[in-house]
């Protein structure tokens, strides 16, 4: 794994996990810079490599009258002054074709979600833009299956392809992670799990999402123990009344110390 592909990105060769963590959606800056400075001191201190993560906007909504984002070009604007401002890589999600080469103009990696992974051309023109592609498993594909979404990368000439793995839907409400599908998917390219989304809860009768946090920290230990290359945090200092995923994000204020019990399973699992 080549984690030099992505500008700015500190501690590569501290043989720690990588991790991808923000709000899920960017509200505004003044939040955005908020949640940045605080995961920035906090993994600057344990020497975790750092991408800040929030999305420009939110395609996939349940109801019409959800938080869709606050306008695309004021969004991404957001999401460079974080770069610019703690010097920091950034990572978002591409929804149409036409977000890809938008969106490559300020961010680092671009995220294919996870009900459009299978999405040809949306994969292809993201791949040409040359920026690192993380890839999200799709609900309803088998680990196996990621192989051809990384195909679709490699031959569009970009070789920077990631995987996440965001759990697998088990009926209509809830998300299990098949931790088998970890060393599988790692022979196709790094490997992230995303902790926060692999506990929502959709289909709830209300149209809004639901989730167990309280599980946050079982299922990141799962994955450290079984050697996800890197692991994606949903996390906001206000997560009731966060705009959009707040049921399943992880409160800002519990981070550090979970990231600092995460490290210190790692140096055990990679000591062996």
């Amino acid at each position: 794994m080549n984690l030099s592909d992505v500008p700015q990105l500190k501690y590569i060769d501290a043989d720690n996990f990588f991790l991808l963590s923000g709000p899920c959606a960017i509200e505004g800056e003044d939040m955005a810079l908020r949640i940045a400075e605080k995961i920035v001191k906090i993994t600057d201190d344990l020497q975790i490599p750092y991408i800040f993560k929030g999305s420009f906007k939110k395609a996939n909504r349940s109801r019409i009258d959800s938080f869709t984002g606050i306008g695309d070009e004021k969004a991404l604007k957001i999401l460079k002054k974080v770069s610019d401002t703690f010097h920091i890589p950034t990572v978002t999600d591409i929804h149409e074709i036409s977000d890809a080469a938008m969106a490559a103009e300020y961010v680092d990696v671009l995220q294919i979600p996870a009900f459009l992974v299978r999405q040809t051309d949306l994969v292809v023109a993201a791949a040409q833009t040359g920026k690192v592609i993380n890839l999200k498993k799709g609900q309803f594909m088998s680990p196996e299956a990621m192989k051809h979404a990384v195909q679709k990368v490699k031959d569009s000439g970009n070789d920077k392809a990631w995987i996440t793995d965001r759990g697998t839907m088990f009926g209509y409400q809830d998300m299990i992670v098949d931790f088998r599908g970890i060393p599988t998917m790692r022979q196709y390219a790094p490997t992230i799990l995303d902790v926060t989304h692999s506990l929502q809860q959709p289909n709830q009768t209300s149209g809004v999402t639901g989730g167990r946090p309280d599980m946050i920290e079982t299922i990141a230990r799962a994955g450290i123990v079984n050697n996800v290359d890197g692991l994606f945090i949903e996390t906001h200092f206000d997560p009731a009344n966060a705009k959009s995923d707040g049921a399943n994000m992880l409160h800002l204020d519990h981070l550090e110390g979970l990231l600092r019990h995460l490290v210190a399973i790692r140096k055990t699992v990679t000591a062996f």
